[in-house]
């Protein structure tokens, strides 16, 4: 499996696959969606538009681990016109293609490197595998059924939770048991009382977030933090931990709190003559 610190920074792949949200990153996500939305607007009339960057993409494409046939089939375009694009004609001794016709470029360049497409060996960031297990075990699931549930020893189950990479395939088979299990109760389907107790503890112990603080669109971010309350990362936050008995108060609301503060007493050092005016 690929580490993390094998990927370059600067690169799409190394945003998309690692979840690194260094700014040569950004950057370069940035860089590949402008490309990408230049090059499909070449394809709004002309009988042919410029191959190049429908190429590129596909390369794109095939860094993460999506074969060029496979792609095809993705984008129902054929084999044969793949073959020309990348490589040319051999036999008639001919360059791969300047010029591909609209649909083409339209059909290739719809196709991104989702989780559906990624073949199911490639290493992905792991963090919101990691959060959906941690949610899992802190409601109450013990680890040794999760792993059965998963088709996974124990041990191997152990590593999932602290590895920085998972691949493609491992990331499906959680947020499929995830999807099976964030609403049942462990004690309901053969976990007795005392292991899910020991089972909350340990999980409450480590500061895991529930499956109530994450949303699925932020669950997979890196750059996102759990919102215990309804309203971390407020100034209102820090108050809700206490209300709401989920302590310590996370970090979001602390940092929150500290700032209120500081705002209070910065307006407290206006001259009353300057807040009049």
């Amino acid at each position: 499996m690929a580490g993390v610190s094998e990927r370059e920074h600067g690169t799409y792949v190394k945003y998309k696959l690692d979840g690194c949200r260094c700014y040569p990153c950004c950057f370069a996500d940035s860089e590949y969606r402008r490309n990408r939305e230049r090059a499909i607007a070449y394809g709004t009339w002309q009988p042919f538009v410029d191959a190049e960057p429908v190429r590129a993409h596909v390369r794109s494409l095939m860094e993460f681990g999506i074969g060029w046939k496979r792609l095809a089939a993705l984008a129902g375009v054929p084999t044969g016109a793949m073959s020309k694009l990348l490589y040319g004609d051999q036999r008639r001794n001919m360059a791969p293609s300047k010029q591909i016709r609209p649909r083409t470029a339209a059909a290739l360049l719809a196709v991104e490197p989702s989780l559906e497409n990624l073949g199911s060996v490639v290493a992905v960031d792991a963090t919101g595998t990691r959060r959906r297990l941690q949610a899992l075990i802190r409601a109450g699931w013990p680890k040794a059924q999760l792993a059965k549930r998963l088709g996974m020893l124990p041990s191997n189950f152990g590593d999932v939770l602290t590895r920085p990479q998972v691949t493609v395939r491992t990331v499906r088979a959680v947020m499929r048991l995830y999807d099976e299990l964030w609403q049942a109760d462990p004690r309901e389907h053969g976990v007795d009382n005392q292991a899910y107790s020991r089972t909350v503890n340990y999980a409450s112990k480590l500061g895991w977030a529930p499956v109530g603080a994450w949303d699925d669109d932020t669950i997979d971010d890196p750059a996102t933090v759990p919102d215990w309350t309804g309203k971390c990362g407020t100034s209102d936050g820090y108050d809700a931990h206490y209300n709401m008995r989920i302590l310590p108060a996370c970090r979001p609301c602390r940092d929150a709190r500290a700032a209120h503060r500081r705002e209070r007493r910065r307006a407290g050092r206006v001259p009353r003559m300057a807040e009049a005016a």
